[in-house]
């Protein structure tokens, strides 16, 4: 593993319990950041802390305001200010034509994987920008880009996410914050029990590697995105997709 000096840095993974997600937290604290893991099942969250030296859990509904400022606040009373945010978590929902989606179906997908972004993002980049210096990386996904088929909620909302990076990354450029997007390609996570096989075959067959990624080539990516390093990208959209992305 190449080392990345993440030393007295501050950050929270949402989702952050399993997957993508706890990947990254490891890669952070391997770097020597302290790391909140934000994430709405309990007991995960607490495992997945407990086998990190430096990660806290803390319990968060993404999708509530409430929910995401309590989160904040306990955050900084534990850990202190927050240098880097990561915004991993988020949902598949089902497989279906867009006609066939129900509006509440379609709507809790946006409002995971696009709401809660928002929601996460308007919580702490102003005290990033107050303290002059913060990172954040938001997980988009190459179906914002492309559009898969029979998944016309998850796409949208991972191109709001984009869209989304583009927008907060001009208002911060002259602060210190830095905003970027990944979009993977398939990772090889429990997020693909959610989908069908159909619809897997179909995002496979679609990478020139011929393979998923891996929860560690997502970290490696995210973990200098996360660093002082990442200095003069901003706005920027980092491909993982194994070839598959084409702009």
């Amino acid at each position: 593993m190449n080392q990345i000096d993440l030393k007295d840095r501050t950050a929270i993974i949402t989702g952050g319990a399993r997957g993508i997600g706890f990947a990254i937290a490891q890669r952070l604290t391997a770097s020597g950041a302290r790391c909140a893991i934000w994430d709405l099942d309990p007991d995960a969250a607490i495992a997945a802390a407990q086998s990190l030296e430096g990660a806290a859990a803390v319990i968060v509904d993404v999708t509530d305001a409430d929910s995401v400022a309590t989160a904040t606040r306990a955050t900084l009373e534990q850990l202190g200010g927050i240098d880097i945010l990561v915004n991993n978590a988020g949902i598949a929902g089902s497989s279906k034509k867009l006609w066939d989606y129900s509006p509440e179906e379609w709507q809790e997908v946006l409002q995971v994987d696009l709401f809660g972004v928002f929601l996460c993002c308007r919580a702490i980049v102003s005290q990033m920008v107050e303290r002059g210096y913060g990172r954040i990386v938001n997980i988009a996904s190459i179906a914002g880009k492309e559009g898969n088929p029979n998944a016309s909620h998850y796409s949208a909302a991972k191109a709001g996410v984009i869209g989304l990076t583009k927008s907060l990354a001009k208002e911060t450029a002259q602060s210190g914050v830095i905003v970027n997007c990944v979009t993977p390609a398939v990772i090889e996570t429990d997020i693909l029990k959610q989908i069908t096989q159909e619809h897997i075959d179909y995002m496979l067959s679609k990478i020139p590697m011929g393979r998923f990624g891996m929860t560690e080539e997502a970290a490696a990516l995210v973990g200098w995105l996360c660093s002082a390093d990442c200095s003069f990208s901003t706005g920027a959209v980092f491909d993982l997709s194994g070839g598959r992305a084409t702009y």
